[in-house]
This record gives C-alpha cells, structure tokens and sequence, in this order.
C-alpha cells in the first residue's frame, strides 16, 4: 500500500501517491506508520510521531530585528487536491508554517474560490483533478481573474505536464512523491518572488 504510484482507483482517478507521501514524511520526522484491514470491516492506518523535547514557540528568545527576514510573511495559500491524505497533509505543512490555508477538493469549488474575492497569495494544485477540467485548465481560467496567480503544481505524472498551456512568471512544479523540504523551498520561492512584484 505504501509503494508509489499503487492504486486500486480507476485509471485518471488517482496517482496512488497518497499513502506513499504520508510514508515519506512520517519516516522524515522520525516516527512510523501501521495499516491494520480486515476485509468488511475496514481499514486503519495509524501515524506514530515522536514528540518534540525542544522549546515551544512562545519560549523562543526573538532575534534582533534587522528589517529583513529570510522567512516568508504568513500567506494565504489555496489547496487544490482531490486526495484528501495528500491536501491534509499539504495543510499541514502550510499551516505549520503560520500560512492561513483555504481547501477544496476538485476543480470546479477551486475555480469558485479562484473568481471571488478571496486573498490568495498562493495556489497549490494537483495537476490531475476531477470537477470538469484539470488543474492546468482551472489555472488558466483563474488567470483571467488572478493575472498575477503565483502556483505551485504538484503531480504524480511526469508526462502529463510541460507548461506550455501557462505562461508569465510565478508558477513551479513538484514531483509526487515529494520531500517536505523541497515542498517548503518551493513555496518559500514562490512567496518571495511575488513579493518582489
């Protein structure tokens, strides 16, 4: 269950990522995962995450202001993904990072977030997604709101992306499986660039 790209999904209907992401960070942070099923009954998986023994946030002695910060103001980033484990987890992430995070789970509620008037500082999409049009599509019709969307794409097939359907600045890809590092650095990259704008 937790070898990529393994899926029980119909063909288009999942990358089979899910599961091996959740592995991924777990086994990052130190801690460990357990799938216990029994047929009719059900599936449980359980995440074990070991405790952090450093000071709390609110202990940290702040440093000296000196006007610049190499970490991103706290942002408003928009979670597209139809894999509920991998937008909880991308959440997660966002969240801990002291990013505010709006969710929807196809293309169609992303697009209705994407042409109100919601802040978004930043969109992560799966590239993949059910709702009448993937994540390309959805971003490009968002733009004619958002001229200036900055997006991260986030997929699990290689040959289904080349960006040529996007163009201008403020836009980047990730590969599924991904490290939580190289997710960070992506959306920290991303932020920053649309502060200099």
């Amino acid at each position: 269950a937790f070898d990529p790209f393994f899926t029980t999904k119909p063909a288009g209907q999942g990358t089979g990522l899910g599961l091996s992401m959740i592995f991924g960070f777990v086994r990052q942070s130190g801690g460990s995962v357990d799938i216990e099923s029994e047929p009719g009954q059900g599936t449980t998986v359980s995440v074990v995450l070991p405790i952090n023994d450093g000071p709390a946030d609110d202990e940290l002695v702040p440093e000296e202001d000196s006007g610049l910060s190499d970490k991103p103001v706290a942002s408003t980033v928009f979670v597209v993904d139809d894999e509920p484990t991998v937008r909880l987890l991308v959440t997660s992430l966002l969240e801990d990072a002291g990013h505010t995070v709006i969710e929807a789970g196809d293309s169609a509620g992303g697009l209705r977030v994407l042409q109100s008037d919601a802040r978004i500082d930043l969109l992560v999409t799966d590239v993949g997604l059910p709702g009448g049009m993937d994540g390309k599509a959805m971003v490009a019709m968002a733009r004619h709101h958002r001229p200036r969307l900055s997006v991260l794409f986030i997929t699990g097939f290689a040959d289904a992306f080349d960006g040529a359907e996007l163009s201008g600045p403020g836009w980047s890809v990730l590969m599924k499986p991904f490290s939580i590092d190289d997710f960070r650095s992506a959306v920290d990259s991303l932020l920053a660039g649309r502060a200099t704008e």
